[in-house]
């Protein structure tokens, strides 16, 4: 019992710091300290091997990730110095109007992320250009906020079928199934995880411009003084030829695969051993292609000639403080993952006498929000209980999807290292955008999940 209530304590503790705007490195510890009082750990083990090298380690997610994050915050960097972003924006706001600029960060991040752009690579690259287009449309940064997770850490994430996702993955690789498992029902979820959230972001953009409520740039947000108009901006199909370079670097060796299929050779030209050197590599391979992008705009672009060692410099110094905080975050679910409570939990899920699906879909969903992570609950779920729900008659394509889609959802909770990755880019606190994050990343996610396992049942019955 106070091993079960240490999590709790623990969890609301973390929260609880972060809304109140307490910098998440010590919200971390203080909620990881109390989670090892409360458990069979020592705070010594608890902040010396579980919290930063573990499994879930804060260490070992940085050190698998920072290249990652380096290359994103160079890219992003460059992409706004360049001012090739704002032309990108100019474009599409000429061509939908500024009126649509929600549409368009929508629409941009899910294109993204389904061609198997890593999240918080799509926060860096959309941000530059969200941030011109939501200045001409006079729309709050907090609704910038909620676009990009709509668009990067929803549908396109977790529920359509054959997203490259590390979420998508880790159910593929653990059950023995295809990135295309329970694709209509996957379907079924993306469309109402879409069509809620532009609702929404509709909704609130109607509310802010009746209340006078527009936008603020952050002390670090690069503005063309001119807006859209910025003579100094290049024309917008030279500005598309990065993104094009990242894009294109990340899809063609997917593409190469999937037409050739088993013709490629892994003793073959040189070519077939890069197309399956890429697609072995999900975070190495998108690091390449940012790098390779930032270095297409360090050519292209006029503005970036005088000191472009600068340019690289603060795109350096911008990933530190999204790795770091995203990295502790991570750290306090390495040490729940190792606690009795946990045990507890795992054993009190499993008799819980639920019906199968919802079962799982209640499991994933609670682990996934006690560690901050939707890959790191997923992972937790896959390696603990699937297993169990598989041998209770669970169809694993079935399985696949539903929990792919509930490890998507109370994840988001404001420890949730995406989220505060994501806030700390655009420059915001929880309490002007988490909001507006929690219902298009929680609240939505949850609905549309609970929406395909009721299908799901009932097809199945």
């Amino acid at each position: 019992m106070i091993a079960n209530i240490g999590l709790l304590l623990g969890l609301g503790v973390l929260i609880a710091l972060a809304l109140r705007g307490t910098n998440i490195l010590i919200a971390a510890l203080a909620g990881s300290v109390i989670v090892a009082l409360t458990n069979d750990i020592t705070v010594p083990q608890a902040l010396t091997e579980h919290w930063p090298f573990g499994p879930l380690g804060a260490f070992t997610f940085a050190g698998n990730f920072f290249i990652l994050f380096l290359a994103g915050a160079v890219f992003g960097k460059t992409m706004a110095e360049s001012k090739a972003a704002p032309s990108i924006a100019a474009a599409m706001a000429r061509k939908l109007g500024a009126v649509r600029a929600l549409w368009i960060i929508v629409i941009s991040t899910a294109v993204l992320t389904y061609g198997g752009v890593v999240v918080f690579v799509v926060i860096f690259t959309v941000y530059p250009l969200g941030l011109a287009l939501i200045q001409a449309a006079d729309i709050p940064k907090r609704l910038l906020a909620g676009a990009a997770a709509l668009g990067a850490g929803t549908f396109t994430m977790s529920a359509l079928p054959g997203a490259p996702s590390v979420q998508n993955v880790i159910s593929a690789t653990a059950l023995d199934t295809s990135l295309f498992a329970g694709a209509g029902i996957g379907i079924v979820g993306g469309a109402i995880m879409f069509a809620l959230g532009i609702w929404y972001l509709e909704r609130e953009r109607v509310r802010a411009a009746a209340s006078g409520d527009g936008f603020e740039a952050g002390p670090r947000d690069i503005i063309p003084e001119r807006g859209l108009d910025d003579p100094e901006m290049p024309s917008w199909k030279l500005a598309m030829v990065p993104l094009a370079v990242v894009l294109g670097t990340i899809i063609l060796p997917r593409l190469v695969l999937l037409m050739a299929g088993d013709n490629v050779d892994p003793e073959g030209a040189w070519w077939q051993r890069m197309v399956l050197f890429a697609n072995g590599q999900p975070v190495l391979w998108p690091s390449l292609a940012l790098l390779l992008g930032s270095l297409t705009a360090l050519i292209l672009f006029p503005l970036l000639w005088e000191r472009p060692m600068a340019t690289l410099g603060r795109g350096a110094d911008d990933a530190v403080m999204p790795l770091l905080n995203t990295a502790v975050v991570i750290g306090f679910g390495g040490v729940v993952s190792q606690t009795e409570g946990f045990t507890n939990f795992s054993e009190l899920m499993l008799g819980s006498g639920l019906p199968p699906l919802l079962s799982a879909v209640v499991s994933v969903s609670i682990v996934a929000a006690i560690v901050g992570s939707a890959s790191g609950g997923l992972q937790i779920f896959m390696q603990t209980l699937a297993e169990h729900y598989v041998e209770m008659g669970v169809d694993p394509e079935v399985l696949h999807r539903v929990v792919t889609m509930a490890s998507g959802g109370i994840d988001s909770l404001p420890h949730c290292g995406a989220v505060i990755a994501t806030l700390t880019i655009m420059q915001l606190t929880h309490r002007q955008a988490y909001k507006d994050i929690g219902v298009i990343t929680v609240v939505i996610p949850v609905i549309a999940t609970l929406a395909v396992t009721a299908l799901a049942m009932s097809l199945g019955s």
